[in-house]
């Protein structure tokens, strides 16, 4: 299964792309970050951070885009801009029929390190311990995007949007759910065991 994490920005759109085999092996595809010129309108900046989101998803055709709640700042042009991103991504998904995800940074960050309240570089040195890489994604939007990707393949209990969740589920994602939730039964039939 392919995932796509958003990290949603105005100014830089962290796009992380993994791959999620059998055995929960997580593996690095592809990072970056889609950048807009702050001195340009906004409608050109959300047009660029559109054919940037676009283009990524074209060229890794993800079986899921998994994308940053937005969460409510003191910083109401901050959070705008990140809601409109947040969007975008949303509606390049929804238009090739891809299935949208939605996780809050601390499900991520839980998801990441074990902790949802991690700093920011806690998070880092995980997604490259888990990803295999030899040093820190760099931007930090960078390493928030594969966080994402890696919370949804961890967790692909995640929000999908479009509907009943099972209707959008790949096969993979079918499988992966059922396995997760094996293992939930086990361990809490061992836990009641007093083992």
């Amino acid at each position: 299964m392919i995932i796509l994490g958003v990290d949603p920005g105005l100014t830089r759109c962290g796009v992380g792309v993994i791959e999620a085999g059998g055995g929960r092996r997580l593996s690095f595809v592809h990072v970056d970050v889609v950048r807009s010129d702050p001195s340009q309108s906004q409608d050109l900046r959300l047009l660029k951070i559109w054919r940037g989101l676009s283009e990524k998803i074209d060229r890794f055709a993800p079986d899921v885009v998994s994308i940053e709640q937005v969460f409510a700042q003191h910083n109401v042009d901050t959070v705008l801009g990140t809601a409109q991103v947040a969007g975008l991504a949303m509606v390049a998904a929804a238009e090739r029929s891809i299935p949208v995800a939605v996780h809050t940074p601390s499900e991520v960050k839980l998801a990441v390190t074990g902790n949802g309240a991690a700093q920011k570089i806690q998070v880092e040195r995980m997604v490259a311990r888990i990803l295999h890489l030899n040093k820190l994604p760099q931007p930090p939007d960078a390493a928030d995007a594969l966080a994402q990707a890696i919370c949804h393949a961890l967790h692909p209990s995640g929000e999908l949007q479009g509907g009943e969740r099972d209707q959008h589920l790949t096969a993979a994602q079918r499988q992966w759910a059922v396995a997760v939730q094996k293992s939930r039964n086990a361990s809490s039939k061992m836990r009641g065991r007093g083992m």
